[in-house]
């Protein structure tokens, strides 16, 4: 028996959507990946370890897979070259020539060298880094996940250790911050606690909350006890239909803050909350602090937004959406940290023999490098195109970001301006808090918003 716990009363519609989707036995998609091609050159060079292989005998073999079913005769010819003469632009060194064509037309690796590495690295789970945060100075404050850090730009400030702290770069796995007096600010996120909804389980629980409009017999009994809670939420605001999209905006002592919900999960929240923030600051010079969760996502600035003026430019559309994403948040520099994991995989670096692993700042100043010469020399290394995909249609989930922005524009937007936030903000504004440090308790200033809250109520 699974037993499900809530953090908080909202989740009770989570518990409702995973209850049903138990029982329709819904399945929850996962997204494949297409072309990996640091795994096919991993693959052909471990046949080429052992016996050798045959290009024309895999060939058909590598288009029988789902991965590389759309795969070109010309990608085909580059990942053997690749093999045997390096990238274009490596092939002066001959250690990346690993692969040998025999007289028989058999690609077979003859180094000891070579093949005892190749077996030493044969996989692929690479594990995501930890990066030190430091002051400038020198200063140690604590560890964060490099999924987070990667996409900031210079400039960016962020709530780590109760401090709000202006990010000035990564060098050599450490990133270096001076204190910041901005409050408004990025929220950390950290991929192990915080998996996001799927497709199938947001479209479940947005059914489930759309209940809440309504007294039918159907709802379920987690849906039933949070009927005071909705009561609440239609007297500030409202509970939104599957045909709209609630805004909601209101101020207290932290500044305007701005809350969406589009109920989509967590990535697509971060992607569309910096999408949405970019495109902002291109109509007026602003700042944000970004906070999200399943439900929706916070824009917080110490001025308001005009709203209708967001609305009037279509901010929402497709339009550009690649390029913007690209400007909204660091793209390169999430590219290069995903292509030190291909690098891994693919053979490009070696990461060590057993009880003397290369440290991590090792592997990413060589991956970096390659990543570099690849940008400025060779553009069109299949390799270093692939870590830009699989940045953006697994790590911001560009694909689902586009469904739910086709999804918005059939949609009517509400915007309620309330006096205080309402109940289906609360998670949003609690995740934000809960990463600052200050002299009052953060159950303490829970307290106080829900009192007035009910005083209110009263």
């Amino acid at each position: 028996m699974i037993y499900f716990l809530p953090t908080h009363a909202i989740e009770l519609v989570e518990a409702s959507a995973l209850q049903r989707a138990v029982k329709e036995n819904t399945v929850e998609d996962r997204i494949p990946y297409l072309n990996s091609f640091d795994v096919l050159i991993q693959y052909l060079v471990t046949l080429a370890v052992s016996d050798g292989f045959l290009p024309e005998d895999i060939w058909p073999e590598i288009q029988t897979t789902f991965c590389f079913q759309a795969m070109t005769k010309e990608q085909w010819e580059w990942c053997l070259n690749f093999m045997t003469m390096g990238a274009q632009s490596l092939q002066a060194y001959d250690e990346y020539k690993k692969v040998e064509i025999l007289e028989d037309g058999r690609f077979k690796v003859n180094s000891r060298m070579v093949a005892m590495r190749h077996r030493l690295q044969i996989g692929t789970i690479v594990s995501d880094a930890n990066l030190v945060v430091k002051y400038q100075k020198g200063g140690y404050i604590g560890t964060i996940e490099e999924f987070f850090i990667s996409k900031l730009t210079r400039g960016d400030v962020f709530t780590f250790a109760g401090r709000n702290l202006e990010f000035i770069r990564i060098k050599n796995m450490e990133v270096h911050v001076r204190n910041s007096s901005k409050k408004t600010n990025k929220v950390p996120s950290w991929m192990g606690g915080r998996l996001t909804l799927s497709s199938q389980m947001s479209q479940l629980l947005r059914e489930e909350l759309y209940t809440g409009n309504s007294l039918s017999q159907k709802r379920s009994l987690e849906i039933n006890a949070l009927e005071h809670i909705f009561r609440q939420q239609k007297v500030e605001s409202i509970i939104p239909s599957d045909e709209q999209l609630l805004i909601e905006t209101f101020k207290t002592r932290d500044g305007y803050h701005h809350v969406f919900y589009p109920f989509e999960g967590r990535f697509v929240h971060e992607a569309m909350g910096s999408l949405l923030g970019y495109r902002l600051s291109l109509l007026d010079p602003i700042t944000f602090s970004l906070a999200f969760n399943d439900y929706g996502f916070e824009l917080l600035s110490d001025q308001p937004i005009d709203i209708q003026q967001l609305l009037d430019n279509d901010l929402f559309t497709t339009a550009y959406m690649h390029d913007d994403l690209q400007n909204s948040l660091n793209a390169t520099e999430m590219a290069r940290r995903k292509f030190r994991d291909i690098a891994v995989i693919s053979g490009l670096v070696f990461t060590g023999f057993p009880n003397k692993q290369i440290k991590q700042k090792h592997l990413q100043s060589s991956s970096q490098l390659f990543f570099d010469v690849f940008r400025d020399y060779e553009a069109d290394n299949l390799l270093f195109q692939q870590a830009f995909t699989e940045t953006f249609e697994h790590q911001l989930e560009e694909g689902r970001l586009q469904q739910a922005l086709e999804r918005i524009e059939t949609q009517e937007i509400v915007w309620m301006d309330c006096e205080q936030p309402t109940p289906l903000s609360f998670p949003i504004i609690t995740d934000r808090l809960r990463e600052k440090l200050s002299s009052e308790k953060l159950a303490d200033r829970i307290k106080k918003m829900t009192a007035k809250l009910m005083r209110k109520k009263k």
